[in-house]
């Protein structure tokens, strides 16, 4: 198979752009390099096909496209702060950047994965979220939504090209998937809190600390992208992907001051503070893992401990990860 990994050089898409070698596949990267690094893939070279450009242009996503036979669409504007900080380029990237992929895919009749996220679901107090819940969305007033929002577009879009089309396609909702290479440029959680932690600085963590959230490794995720992919009979659904293992964020703190030896103090900084004024954010946030269990058997091996050693020992080996 001949696979184009659009975002294949941020954090997840770099993952999968080596399991998809490792399943002797032909592989093509599209990346702006807003976000992503080609470091993250560097050590590919030579054996994946990198076009440094974006989702918004429509002839090199065409030209693309012609050449594989699946589309893995992972390129997005993600990360709380750069979310508050740049909401236009948050909407036109995922919105547009995803129409032009699905339109592209649409011509050449191939199958699309569409990576969306776990934001969809909203301010709901839910502690764990199924796919077919209903969203509960803040008001357009607060940017910090547009992500949410922008994602949820990209899923209408593609659900309707498979109703109206018939284009072969599956959704994914990311839930917090962490592991080597990610860093924290744009708010991610435990490589921020790592760092400081390597650092001795304080952690700096937003609200009451007592929001509780899982966190699945990504060596566990990516394999499900390309399950879900080789099933060929499943299209037009939604899968979450995450891990069930809950904790809070103060503890979160605490678990990795401990692991790290570090001398670091917790600091509570009030979401205003953090991201301005009106900020909102998910109490809990927890995945159903019975759809995509029924599917492919998905089944997430890696605690949590195991995930925060495999990002201590990165980010000791390359301090640059973090920012």
């Amino acid at each position: 198979m001949k696979a184009l990994v659009t975002g294949g050089a941020g954090f997840i898409g770099s993952h999968l752009c080596e399991e998809l070698l490792r399943r002797e596949h032909k592989v093509f990267v599209l990346d702006d390099l807003s976000t992503g690094r080609f470091e993250n893939i560097e050590h590919l070279d030579g054996r994946v096909t990198s076009v440094i450009d974006s989702t918004l242009n429509q002839e090199i996503v065409r030209d693309l496209v012609q050449q594989v036979d699946v589309v893995y669409h992972l390129a997005a504007t993600l990360g709380v702060q750069l979310v508050v900080d740049e909401p236009i380029r948050t909407i036109t990237n995922n919105i547009r950047g995803t129409e032009t992929v699905l339109e592209e895919a649409c011509r050449y009749r191939r199958r699309v994965l569409v990576a969306s996220t776990s934001e969809v679901y909203g301010k709901s107090d839910k502690e764990v979220f199924r796919e077919d819940d209903d969203r509960i969305m803040g008001s357009t007033h607060l940017s910090r939504w547009s992500y949410a929002d922008s994602k949820a577009i990209d899923e209408f879009l593609t659900l309707a090209y498979w109703r109206s089309k018939r284009m072969p396609c599956v959704v994914v909702r990311l839930f917090n998937t962490v592991g080597p290479r990610q860093t924290g440029r744009y708010g991610m959680v435990i490589p921020r809190f790592v760092r400081s932690a390597l650092l001795g600085e304080p952690i700096e963590v937003f609200g009451d600390g007592k929001q509780t959230r899982c966190f699945a490794y990504v060596g566990d995720v990516v394999p499900a992208l390309c399950g879900l992919m080789e099933s060929k009979s499943i299209n037009g659904e939604i899968f979450n992907i995450g891990n069930t293992e809950r904790i809070t964020i103060a503890d979160l703190a605490e678990r990795i001051i401990a692991l790290t030896g570090s001398k670091s103090k917790v600091h509570f900084i009030p979401y205003d503070q953090a991201y301005g004024p009106g900020y909102e954010d998910m109490r809990h946030r927890a995945p159903s893992l019975d759809r995509i269990r029924a599917a492919i058997g998905y089944d997430p091996k890696t605690s949590l401990d195991q995930i925060l050693k495999s990002v201590i020992d990165d980010m000791k080996a390359n301090p640059n990860r973090a920012f």
